[in-house]
């Protein structure tokens, strides 16, 4: 078997392990049961950490594990810990796409000309402006994830542009969670929608410098062609 194809079907399954994650393990009723163990801190603590280890393989969203860690350790230390739990959740999910993305004859499929889109938008914004901007874009914390691996993004700035990316969110759910009653699954409430525009606008604002750039480059490019 060559390494192309063991590759290939490890990233089948690992697709068809995460599809029936997300069909067969509900969120609301794992995140009920880590609600009941909240008084204990040691129990809570071992919860949210295994919940934070399986969160890729069930690909859930980060923002309801904020929700839980906010219930469970209110705002002061809800933030911190919430947000060291995203950064180390995306890790695996990095490390697997990255292995994938460098096996040998990819470039000219899906995942090698997703790639190579990655890559050019990495180049133009910078790996940590890249990745910053992409968490505060309202998609999923995965697809960001793997496009910063198949974009060439070192794991160091993965770090960093997901710790400053993902803060507003995580802290939003966390400060949703210290102040509800009960856990819940249903996002940010109201909260939601203004922080969802506010963080795409910033998002943008990071992007229009590059984005500039690239324009004025393309002109120069064709004349001196």
């Amino acid at each position: 078997m060559t390494s192309t194809t063991a590759r290939a079907l490890a990233g089948t399954l690992v697709l068809g392990i995460l599809a029936a994650g997300a069909l067969f393990v509900s969120p609301s009723a794992t995140l009920a049961t880590v609600e009941s163990v909240a008084a204990d801190p040691y129990l809570f603590g071992l919860a949210v950490a295994g919940l934070y280890l399986l969160r890729p393989l069930l690909a859930w969203p980060t923002t309801p594990l904020a929700v839980v860690v906010g219930y469970g350790y209110g705002v002061a230390l809800g933030v911190p810990v919430a947000l060291a739990g995203v950064v180390l959740t995306a890790i695996p999910p990095f490390l697997a796409v990255r292995w994938l993305a460098d096996g040998d004859g990819l470039p000219g499929s899906i995942l090698g000309r997703a790639g190579d889109a990655a890559t050019g938008y990495y180049d133009h914004a910078g790996p940590i402006r890249g990745v910053t901007a992409s968490r505060l874009a309202p998609i999923h914390a995965d697809v960001s994830t793997a496009a910063a691996a198949a974009g060439g993004v070192r794991l160091r700035h993965l770090a960093v542009g997901t710790a400053v990316g993902e803060l507003p969110w995580t802290a939003a759910g966390v400060v949703v969670g210290a102040s509800a009653a009960t856990v819940a699954t249903a996002g940010l409430g109201e909260l939601g929608a203004s922080l969802t525009v506010a963080c795409a606008l910033a998002a943008a604002l990071l992007l229009s410098g590059p984005a500039y750039r690239l324009v004025r480059e393309r002109p120069l490019g064709g004349q001196s062609a």
